[in-house]
């Protein structure tokens, strides 16, 4: 009976212990998954650091002028950006760059975010421009593409004016390996390769799926869904930009008292 009883034991011990190591073995998995998802979103969180961490090391200031915000950076590498912000919305409107000073004097402005204005003049017209400071004198043809990228709460758009040819022309597609939305024309009259800044800040590469276009007054249109990690991103840039000393434009503010 004792050896009945020892084997029994035995078989009953040997039944039972797969099971048991077959939850530890869950409550291992669990453990493991849940480390994977916080290193990814550690990871995720750390893909747009070096973007803050830039922001921060520049050396800011801030006005209000009428319904806008704009910040200026200086940043430590020499280059400058400007902004501006909606008040009403808080979505970034306009954003240029100026890189360190060259030799011959400041380089001009680049346009990352909203109209370029000295590529703008008479339709059909060869146009000179100049700004008040005298800083850039450029003659511009409107017959030419004119590209410029506009910021919405949900998506990215840009915008291509004077290209007359039908949408089923265009191919726009997100190219992995360029790290940008390529355009190109099936007639071969049209070719542009698009950066995506938000997604390069981001380390993340483009989705076709994100992507649809709409063609309408000679002006194709392209609009990027944002990820939600982009969303995340320009929500960060607020808060690091809540607690910067702001200046009030008198001048505005005069004009819109004298007005009411």
């Amino acid at each position: 009976m004792r050896l009945l009883s020892y084997h029994s034991q035995k078989f009953r011990f040997e039944e039972t212990t797969p099971f048991v190591w077959a939850s530890h073995r869950s409550k291992e998995k669990q453990w493991y998954e849940r480390d994977a998802r916080s290193a990814s979103k550690t990871a995720l969180v750390m893909s747009y650091r070096k973007w803050l961490n830039y922001l921060n090391s520049a050396e800011k200031s801030s006005v209000i002028n009428g319904r806008s915000r704009k910040i200026h950076y200086k940043f430590p590498d020499g280059q400058q950006m400007a902004e501006e912000y909606s008040m009403d919305t808080g979505v970034l409107q306009k954003r240029g760059w100026r890189k360190s000073q060259q030799l011959l004097g400041e380089s001009e402005w680049e346009v990352e975010v909203g109209e370029d204005y000295r590529q703008l003049g008479c339709a059909g017209d060869t146009e000179q421009m100049s700004n008040g400071d005298n800083n850039f004198t450029v003659k511009i043809s409107n017959t030419e593409p004119i590209l410029s990228k506009r910021i919405t709460k949900k998506n990215i758009e840009w915008r291509i004016r004077n290209l007359p040819y039908p949408i089923t022309v265009y191919q726009v597609i997100a190219d992995c390996t360029k790290r940008a939305i390529v355009v190109k024309t099936t007639n071969k009259k049209y070719y542009k390769v698009i950066k995506v800044e938000e997604l390069d800040r981001c380390e993340l590469l483009p989705s076709q799926a994100n992507l649809s276009t709409h063609h309408q007054y000679n002006t194709l249109i392209i609009t990027y869904r944002k990820p939600d990690l982009v969303c995340e991103m320009e929500a960060q840039v607020l808060l690091l930009l809540k607690d910067i000393e702001t200046e009030t434009d008198m001048g505005e503010l005069l004009q819109g008292l004298l007005k009411e």
